[in-house]
C-alpha cells in the first residue's frame, strides 16, 4: 500500500509538469501569424492570446493607458523578420524583437526591444529599443474576443483586440 501511494504521488507529479509545460493549456494559448512579403522576408509574430471574458480593456485588461504592454499575454510578443525591412517607412534589421504597445488616447506606440526572450513587459528597459512608431487606433468590425494578429501578403500587420484595430505596414 505504501508503495502504491508513492507511486500515485509520483504519476501526479509528472503530469501535473507536463501539463504546465504544455501551451497550448494555458488561458492565452500561444498563436502565431506568419507570412513571406513580396520582398521576401519572412515576418512572424510568436504571441499568446488572450481573451476579453466580459473584462473591459484599459480598466480590467490590458492594455492601460500609458503603461508598457507585451501586446498579447504571458511571454512577451515575438516580431521576426528574416531580413531587413521598414516599418512604416523606418529600418528594422533582421532579428527578433520583443513587441511592446503604448496606448496613449487614439496614438499608440508601438515598439521592438531588442530583448524578445523575456516573460511580460516586467524585465522592458527602454534603452534596448531598435525601433519606436506611433500610429493611430482604428475600430474592428466586428470586434475581437481574442487578441489577433493577421499579416496581409502585402506586409499589413494589424493586431485586433475588442474593438481596437491597430495596422502598420512592413516592405
Amino acid at each position: 500500500m505504501k508503495y502504491f501511494f508513492l507511486l500515485a504521488i509520483a504519476v501526479t507529479g509528472i503530469l501535473t509538469a507536463s501539463a504546465q509545460s504544455d501551451k497550448s493549456k494555458r488561458p492565452s494559448p500561444p498563436a502565431q501569424a506568419k507570412q513571406v512579403l513580396p520582398n521576401g522576408a519572412t515576418l512572424t509574430i510568436d504571441y499568446s492570446q488572450p481573451s476579453i471574458k466580459g473584462r473591459e480593456i484599459g480598466t480590467a485588461i490590458e492594455p492601460f493607458e500609458g503603461k508598457i504592454w507585451r501586446a498579447g499575454a504571458n511571454e512577451a510578443t515575438v516580431f521576426e523578420v528574416s531580413q531587413g525591412v521598414k516599418v512604416n517607412g523606418q529600418e528594422l534589421p533582421a532579428g527578433k524583437y520583443g513587441f511592446f504597445i503604448i496606448k496613449n488616447g487614439d496614438e499608440w506606440t508601438l515598439i521592438f526591444n531588442k530583448t524578445w526572450n523575456q516573460w511580460g513587459a516586467f524585465s522592458y528597459k527602454e534603452s534596448e529599443d531598435a525601433l519606436r512608431i506611433k500610429v493611430k487606433a482604428g475600430t474592428a468590425d466586428p470586434a475581437a474576443e481574442k487578441l489577433t494578429y493577421t499579416i496581409s501578403p502585402e506586409g499589413m500587420v494589424s493586431l485586433h483586440w475588442g474593438e481596437y484595430k491597430i495596422s502598420f505596414d512592413v516592405k
